[in-house]
């Protein structure tokens, strides 16, 4: 039953009541009226609960207020104190930065410019048989380094020593022939006197002579081209270097100028780099070259860790490529421990200049804002300090410093990110590229504890 409901039933019962112990007005007895529906009054509902959630939320906003404020109580309490002047505040400890630092420092920096380039060999000699026969002994080993002039195979040379005897039989014969026409000759001439032969006779003699002399001079020549058929049954190598693998086993038969040929021999002392460089930066060779300077040139492995052989430049092209905007440029190596190969590409760097007694950071140090270049010096008291800095060249990781900065002072290199000016910073752990760990210990005071300027200049991450 709703609670409305319940309030008419007793507002009613109610009006009975009082209609019971009322007596009727006389003038109202006479002629009694119909009666009329009376709008009963309407009871008030009662008041609903209150609601504990607000008292809740104002202990939480009172108890939080006063466990953020009571650090602050004694200052406030001394501050509302008739004297009006604040007693030693408890303020809280300011933030330290955990930072990597480096010293800089001041030195000559050498100017590099890279390119990828690859190792050319200046000699390469397909080895090839210059006569035709069995390949009968290969006296070299497949890798094997060779000395010019040395003894690499040897094809079957009795044919050729056939066609010698043959040609030097003939040398005799015709020798013989040559005598016999140069005596025959001589009794003509003393007959002459005689009349006993005419002067035809005597011509036709010498013609005959002359004609002997010629067939000796053709046979020397078969005999000299079956000696050099033989020299040839035996294959030297033309240049020193390394000799690779073999072609053709002993005991085949080997054509006179095979295309595929027996073996390749490639000099590899001295041998040459052929590298590429930016169009732009040609004039700076060009004006070292034209001072008559020898530039130098280091050749490094793929990821530039590993330096593999130091030569120096020999020539620059004649023309630049006008679909990559490079030249090439070609550096000699004495190459004495063998470290470069033919068709090997490495990473070439050309010095072209020395800046003499340059101020050196570590690039990682120098940060870049909208309108300046600067970095965060440490100071003694372990804060930074931000200082604007005007760079130079960029050599790897190291940049040359022109203004701000001067040698030995001590520069942010890694957590700059977190620092502000005024900062108080802490050296810190850190793990070098090559995976060693790098610890400050030179840092550490006496007592433990960390000093502001490292004795080691930690290197810059990559």
């Amino acid at each position: 039953m709703s609670i409305s409901k319940m309030t008419d039933e007793s507002a009613r019962a109610a009006l009975d009541e009082h209609t019971k112990l009322t007596p009727p007005a006389p003038e109202a007895l006479p002629k009694p009226a119909p009666r009329a529906a009376k709008a009963l009054p309407r009871l008030a509902a009662p008041a609903p609960t209150r609601s504990w959630w607000p008292t809740l939320l104002t202990l939480c906003v009172a108890g939080a207020a006063v466990y953020f404020a009571w650090p602050w109580l004694p200052w406030l309490i001394a501050l509302t104190s008739p004297g009006g002047k604040a007693g030693p505040a408890v303020a809280k400890p300011a933030r330290t930065v955990p930072v990597v630092t480096a010293a800089v420092r001041q030195a000559d920096m050498d100017l590099y410019l890279n390119g990828l380039g690859t190792v050319t060999a200046f000699n390469t000699v397909t080895i090839r048989s210059r006569v035709e026969g069995e390949l009968v002994r290969v006296a070299f080993t497949e890798g094997q380094m060779v000395e010019k002039g040395d003894l690499l195979a040897e094809i079957d040379p009795r044919p050729f020593e056939v066609q010698l005897a043959h040609a030097q039989g003939q040398l005799t014969k015709d020798q013989a022939a040559f005598k016999a026409a140069k005596l025959t000759l001589g009794r003509y001439n003393d007959l002459l006197t005689t009349r006993s032969v005419t002067p035809q006779q005597i011509d036709e003699q010498i013609a005959l002579v002359d004609q002997s002399e010629g067939a000796i001079q053709a046979d020397n020549a078969q005999i000299d081209n079956a000696k050099l058929q033989l020299t040839y049954c035996k294959i030297i190598a033309p240049v020193s270097g390394r000799i690779g693998l073999r072609l053709v086993d002993p005991g085949n038969i080997v054509r006179a100028n095979d295309p595929s040929g027996m073996a390749v021999v490639t000099q590899l002392q001295p041998i040459a780099l052929v590298f590429t460089i930016p169009q732009d930066e040609i004039s700076r060779v060009q004006e070292k070259l034209g001072e008559g300077r020898t530039l130098a040139v280091d050749a490094y492995d793929r990821d530039f860790k590993r330096k593999l052989a130091a030569g120096k430049l020999l020539a620059i092209d004649n023309q630049v490529d006008s679909m990559t905007g490079t030249v090439r440029l070609k550096a000699v190596f004495e190459n004495e421990d063998n470290m470069l190969f033919p068709n090997q590409f490495v990473n070439a760097r050309l010095l072209v200049d020395v800046k003499r007694d340059a101020t050196i950071a570590p690039a990682a140090a120098v940060q870049r804002g909208p309108d300046s270049t600067f970095v965060y010096v440490v100071q003694s008291d372990e804060t930074v300090e931000l200082r604007k800095v005007a760079t130079g060249p960029v050599e790897g990781d190291q940049v040359s410093i022109e203004s701000g900065l001067s040698a030995g002072e001590v520069v942010v290199t890694d957590g700059v990110d977190k620092l502000q000016p005024g900062a108080k910073v802490v050296l810190r752990e850190r793990n070098s590229p090559s995976g060693e760990t790098a610890l400050n210990d030179a840092a550490r005071g006496p007592d433990g504890g960390r000093q502001a300027e490292p004795q080691a200049e930690a290197k810059p991450r990559r």
